[in-house]
């Protein structure tokens, strides 16, 4: 199979997995997001644990793609819109209400153009080519050329996450030995709560799926590769582009937590019902309550000091 008819069979396979069904009250959220853009918005992608278990508690994870920020942010919000178009995406949270029940979702957005560029591998951000070489959904599209678009995304995030697994990874080895190698890489380069062992569950969902999928992306990326009789892989990877490799991802792993670093600074000023989120979050985990005044929640930042003692000196935080 040469790379024009893997890149087709494998844009098929992940056009088959982000139309896959989803509980209603999923596609519900994603209606209502997609009415407050204003038509701006042309795809709302679906993923996370959520996706993973089929529940409806905790957080449900969205990414809306828009064709323009000032549509989905309204008149007079240049600040947000232009934060968003500088270090996408920004985040939101809210708590919609479906059928009498009570939901949780945190929202990213960005424009559709800057989620394309963003799954490049040769991009120094890794985070959302490696979340979208992960199983999603496609929640809620605009049209046909929108659903197309973020199928084409989609598609180039599996080649690039493959791209680096086969040259960062073992020299041979089964499907998942190279994806949990490179998950284990994006999690050490991002800022994130959970261990990097958090890679084995991802990888118990949906393992036939990384099986299946990591040699057309290998060959739709031009990178060869031999299969084994006892099934596995042997990719063509000499020396020097596994020392190319390496030093480019040694760029990406120093940059990484600067980069969430300022995403989260970002975030104190951007992300809409954050502070909600993390009281929330907080009192799902230890129990507490902490009721925060409208000036705290003008200024998070300032705050942040107070709020962290007294959450410390409740139990809160250990």
């Amino acid at each position: 199979m040469n790379a024009p008819h893997a890149r087709s069979a494998l844009r098929a396979a992940i056009a088959d997995e982000l139309m896959l069904p989803l509980p209603p009250a999923i596609h519900a959220v994603a209606e209502m997001l997609a009415a407050r853009g204003h038509g701006s918005v042309t795809a709302v992608l679906f993923y996370g644990s959520n996706l993973r278990s089929g529940a409806l508690d905790g957080v449900l994870d969205y990414y809306v793609l828009v064709d323009s920020l000032r549509g989905w942010y309204g008149p007079g919000r240049w600040l947000p819109a232009a934060a968003n178009r500088l270090l996408p995406p920004s985040i939101l949270y809210l708590e919609p209400e479906w059928q009498g029940l009570k939901l949780r979702a945190k929202v990213a957005v960005l424009r559709a153009d800057q989620f394309r560029r963003a799954m490049r591998r040769t991009g120094l951000d890794t985070t959302m080519w490696a979340r979208y070489s992960q199983p999603a959904a496609l929640a809620w599209t605009r049209d046909a050329a929108s659903r197309d678009d973020a199928v084409e995304s989609v598609t180039e995030a599996v080649i690039s996450a493959a791209g680096w697994a086969g040259r960062l990874g073992p020299a041979i080895g089964a499907a998942n030995d190279y994806w949990q190698s490179l998950f284990k890489r994006t999690y050490g380069a991002e800022l994130r709560v959970e261990k990097a062992s958090r890679t084995d569950s991802l990888m118990a969902y949906g393992g036939e799926r990384y099986d299946r999928l990591l040699p057309l992306a290998w060959t739709a990326g031009a990178l060869a590769f031999k299969a084994m009789a006892d099934g596995q892989l042997r990719p063509a990877v000499n020396g020097l582009s596994r020392r190319l490799a390496a030093a480019g991802w040694s760029l990406r792993h120093l940059l990484g937590k600067p980069l969430n670093f300022v995403r989260l600074m970002k975030s104190a000023y951007t992300f809409d019902g954050g502070v909600d989120y993390l009281i929330w979050k907080i009192e799902r985990h230890s129990g507490v309550r902490m009721e925060i005044t409208p000036w705290q929640r003008r200024h998070p930042i300032l705050a942040s000091p107070y709020v962290l003692w007294q959450l410390k000196k409740r139990g809160a935080i250990r």
